[in-house]
């Protein structure tokens, strides 16, 4: 299974000074599972996290769900430090926060140049100086390690200073743009965090919105968010029965050759076999991996 093929539908962070927390991670039913060193670590323990991370990795036992490490930002005093450590990690992926232009994507890929060639690059994209340079950025995927972005909607509304509504307005605007520009280059990405770990109901609203939106999957704080997460997004009955009625009319001898033809009553096009055996291929990924 390629990067860009397997299921991304939850992604938890956990503090990696909490080696009990990490412990209970391998057993998770989280997609992806990011050991963080930045936001949930106070400055006094910067180091010690970074050498729990690289234990955590070593240690393995993650199974199928893969495994990243968040850096701190490049401009930080740990931040390169933490790049070159990550690197030689055995790690799936290193997410780089407060990326903001094209240029930060090539320092991530200088500092990275003695990690394997599997190693991926993703990107948090939570600054308002980004937002101008989405394409620009998404475009350093062709020359890069750059596979993923992580949308960081809180760090956004902080710079804003705009409010963090449960419909999230002030960023509608910014989730499809970053969207587009992933898409356009092909980057998977990521929403960012729902701060209601308690209210599954208003999670599983945001995470819905997601969806709507086209992201492959959402960040998670709290292992609650894990069920709800990988429900929404994965591919429900309906959408699996109707792509199946899709595909199986489209093989139909009479079907030959044509651009547009009737399911169920209904005018299908071309575009719309292509999406049906894109989201019968996503259920066989997320059965397979279990």
């Amino acid at each position: 299974m390629s990067t860009q093929d397997r299921p991304r539908r939850s992604a938890l962070y956990f503090p990696a000074t909490n080696a009990k927390a990490i412990a209970k991670a391998r057993s998770l039913p989280a997609d992806i599972v990011i050991i963080d060193l930045e936001d949930s670590v106070a400055p006094e323990l910067k180091v010690e996290a970074r050498a729990a991370a690289l234990a955590a990795v070593a240690e393995g036992g993650f199974g199928p769900r893969e495994v990243c490490i968040r850096a701190n930002g490049l401009d930080t005093e740990w931040g390169l430090d933490d790049l070159s450590a990550i690197a030689g990690s055995g790690a799936d992926a290193v997410l780089v926060p407060k990326i903001s232009s094209p240029q930060d994507i090539t320092t991530c890929q200088n500092a990275l140049a003695a990690a394997p060639a599997a190693m991926q690059l993703w990107a948090m994209i939570e600054t308002c100086q980004s937002v101008p340079q989405l394409d620009a950025i998404a475009a350093m995927a062709a020359t890069t390690r750059l596979s993923l972005w992580v949308m960081g909607v809180n760090d956004l509304a902080k710079e804003m200073r705009a409010r963090l509504t449960p419909e999230r307005t002030p960023f509608l605007p910014i989730l499809t743009m970053a969207v587009a520009a992933a898409r356009g280059h092909g980057v998977a990405i990521l929403d960012g965090v729902c701060n209601e770990f308690r209210d599954m109901d208003a999670f599983r609203a945001e995470a819905e919105q997601g969806v709507l939106f086209g992201f492959d999957g959402k960040s998670l704080i709290h292992p609650d968010q894990i069920a709800p997460c990988n429900d929404v997004f994965s591919p429900g009955e309906d959408e699996l029965r109707w792509a199946r009625a899709v595909v199986e009319a489209f093989q139909q001898p009479e079907a030959a050759g044509k651009g547009a033809i009737k399911v169920e009553g209904k005018m299908v096009e071309l575009l719309h076999l292509y999406q049906a055996k894109r989201l019968i291929g996503v259920a066989e990924r997320i059965a397979a991996a279990g």
